[in-house]
């Protein structure tokens, strides 16, 4: 491997200033809690209004737009995403993500008020806008104001509010719906995005480092056109108008029209926002459609199951998303077991596999639900369905980062969530469609020849579910019916897709693990909107997760070995926690870190003995030949850090991924996080250290 660091007897290069250093930790930490807000926001949007909807659709009409409540946040938070993050690298993250917050206010409040169907689907796409920025923004801050070491451990926090909305999402809509008013769904966004407003404004300090960049506005905006001309294809199409008529033909010509400009433009584009040169990568194109079918899936099963409970079974919004859980706990436990197994056996062909066969059985039970449906057996349903839709999710990211080279690691991360989520755009427009499509006819069947109250009509009872309690109870049965065939049909109609996605994943080839990749967290698998993040922000994420996992694995034995040394692992840490801190002082040291008092006695003395570091009162400080060895320590400490990252670390590595490392090396070094196997001096079976 080459290495361009210095030669044993320099001195450790001048630090590189590292994010978090000068502000308090409370600081940082009042700044996470307020980016967790942000991202909390963001996180409960995609899943609260899931279990709202049947009753939005009763108050406001139009349950043949029903998907577009859903469909319109998606593309608009998908096409905002990368340009949230590079504006953010131009112009500075804590302007733009107040900007994003305010925008999504904006957008929540009108939501809100809407009147119809029309301005609740145009105030949507508005909030998806300013949801983008949460998402991908939050993330980025997160870089620049914790350290490089920390990264991991905060960013699992992220991960963890992200999960912990997929749960309360439907539960808190069933809740405000019962309780309040479907509104509240939306004006609850109001006091926490103000609250994160107020804390940014005030604590939050973001490093001016910013990255010049050539944003592909245009690219963005033909990928956006060519999306949106297809989705509202597969929407309108045998719905509002007949698939052979002039405005639904004209949508699919002009959608695939304009992929030849997109074509063009991102084959010029200085920073595409989707390179083409990545579908050369036999499994980044691969990756890309089985995403595509899982997102097509996913959603789509997500926004029709709660108009199945609250319609069909006739429970409440509330207890609806009680139902919905057993789905999220099957997502979260197959996605996150999966992505540690992966990251730990390097094997990974056999989840998309699995996950697709699972995902596949899944739906299949779906179709059997019917309104005679036992809780327990919808839970099992649902459970099995989210199971293989995890198992698939996390570890299509961790293979397309395996697949490519350091320049597109972050643009291939991005983008293989950006597939998974126009896929959920396309699910819930095409169920949509399925579902309109079926309901009508069997509803007009059902109450063929039955007198009906006044007012109600066939196209009432199909507009709004809430008039089907005004039914004769014959009537009523025979409509319930219809409404669950209609909604179990969709499920049916999304097996193929599903199929062919477990057809490809066999084409994947199983490729060395690269000792750098590691599972992401939990908000990049539920996320529907991409989260852009850079190659380097990509890296320090993996780095920081592989580093401290191999702190824990006794690294100052390998380092002091690595450096030619004989000295406790405990004498080796002192030395560079000195060279760091300029000394150290045995007795404050045992009180201070998780080592034993004998432990940092045995390693003072040793130092003291071989000339590293003279006595100045109580502390200690470092001798000329103890900076020689401290810096010999210091750079196979650098080593271990590079050879994480396997073959990226090449002679022609970027001058980034050099700072990041260095950054890195200098934040561990005999630090609190990095401790010499928490005291104890050696294994039983090795031999000692003199």
């Amino acid at each position: 491997m080459a290495d361009d660091t210095p030669g044993p007897s320099e001195a450790p290069a001048e630090p590189v200033p590292v994010p978090g250093e000068g502000q308090p930790r409370r600081t940082v930490l009042v700044a996470i809690g307020a980016l967790l807000l942000g991202m909390l926001l963001a996180a409960l949007d995609q899943t609260i209004v899931s279990t709202a909807l049947p009753t939005i659709v009763s108050d406001l009409g139009g349950l043949e737009h029903l998907s577009w409540v859903v469909t319109a946040y998606l593309l608009a938070s998908t096409a905002a995403t990368p340009l949230w993050g590079k504006l953010g690298d131009q112009y500075g993250r804590k302007k733009l993500f107040q900007a994003a917050i305010v925008i999504f206010l904006v957008g929540s409040a009108l939501c809100g008020l809407a009147q119809n169907m029309g301005e609740l689907i145009g105030f949507r796409a508005l909030q998806g806008l300013g949801g983008g920025g949460l998402m991908s923004l939050s993330m980025a801050i997160v870089g620049d104001i914790v350290p490089p070491r920390d990264r991991g451990r905060y960013q699992g926090f992220f991960g963890a509010v992200f999960g912990g909305a997929s749960v309360l999402g439907p539960l808190l809509g069933g809740l405000f719906v019962d309780n309040l008013s479907w509104r509240w769904v939306f004006y609850i966004n109001l006091p926490i995005g103000v609250v994160a407003l107020g804390v940014i404004a005030a604590v939050l300090h973001i490093p001016a480092r910013r990255t010049p960049h050539r944003i592909d506005y245009l690219g963005t905006f033909l990928i956006a056109a060519v999306a949106t001309c297809l989705v509202l294809m597969t929407s309108l199409g045998g719905v509002t108008y007949p698939w052979s008529s002039a405005q639904i033909v004209l949508l699919g010509v002009v959608g695939v029209a304009l992929l030849v400009p997109f074509v063009l433009v991102e084959r010029r584009a200085a920073e595409p926002v989707l390179p083409l040169k990545l579908f050369r990568v036999h499994t980044f194109s691969l990756c890309s459609v089985i995403g595509f079918v899982i997102g097509f899936a996913m959603f789509g099963s997500m926004t029709y199951l709660p108009t199945f409970l609250q319609v069909v079974q006739g429970v409440t919004p509330t207890l609806s998303g009680v139902h919905m859980l057993p789905m999220v706990a099957g997502i979260l436990i197959a996605s996150t077991g999966s992505g540690q197994i992966v990251s730990r056996t390097g094997h990974y062909k056999i989840f998309p596999i699995a996950g697709t066969l699972v995902t596949t059985v899944g739906l299949l039970l779906l179709h059997r639900l019917d309104p005679a449906s036992s809780t327990a057996e919808m839970s099992v349903y649902f459970f099995v369905f989210g199971f293989g839709l995890g198992l698939v999710m996390q570890v299509l990211v961790l293979v397309v980062q395996n697949a490519v080279g350091y320049e597109d690691l972050g643009v291939a991360t991005s983008g293989a969530t950006f597939f998974r989520s126009i896929g959920a755009s396309f699910g819930v427009s095409v169920f949509g469609t399925i579902f309109s499509n079926r309901l009508k006819p069997r509803v007009a069947d059902a109450l063929a020849g039955v007198p009906l109250p006044p007012g109600v009509t066939p196209e009432r009872v199909t507009a709004d579910p809430r008039s089907v309690a005004a039914l004769p109870s014959a009537a009523r049965t025979a409509v319930l019916d219809a409404y669950s065939t209609s909604i179990t049909d969709v499920f049916l109609f999304a097996v193929p897709a599903v199929l062919l996605a477990f057809l490809l994943a066999f084409l994947l080839r199983e490729e060395p693990l690269r000792a750098s990749v590691t599972a992401p967290d939990t908000s990049e698998v539920l996320a529907s909107n991409p989260v852009h993040r850079s190659s380097r922000e990509e890296c320090a994420r993996a780095l920081s997760l592989l580093g401290s996992r191999e702190g824990r694995r006794r690294i100052y034995e390998e380092i002091t070995a690595r450096a030619g040394l004989d000295l406790h692992p405990a004498a080796s840490w002192m030395l560079l926690r000195m060279n760091r801190y300029g000394s150290a002082e045995p007795a404050l040291l045992a009180e201070r870190v998780d080592i034993p008092l004998h432990v940092i006695t045995d390693a003072a003395r040793q130092v003291e003995a071989r000339g590293l570091a003279v006595r100045e009162g109580l502390p200690l400080v470092l001798t000329d030949k103890g900076r020689e060895v401290a810096a010999r320590l210091f750079h196979a400490r650098e080593q271990s850090l590079a050879e994480l990252l396997g073959d990226w670390w090449t002679p022609d590595r970027p001058t980034d991924l050099k700072e990041l490392v260095r950054e890195l090396n200098h934040e561990l070094c005999g630090s609190d996080a990095e401790q010499p196997h928490n005291g104890q001096p050696r294994r039983d079976h090795e031999p000692p250290h003199h």
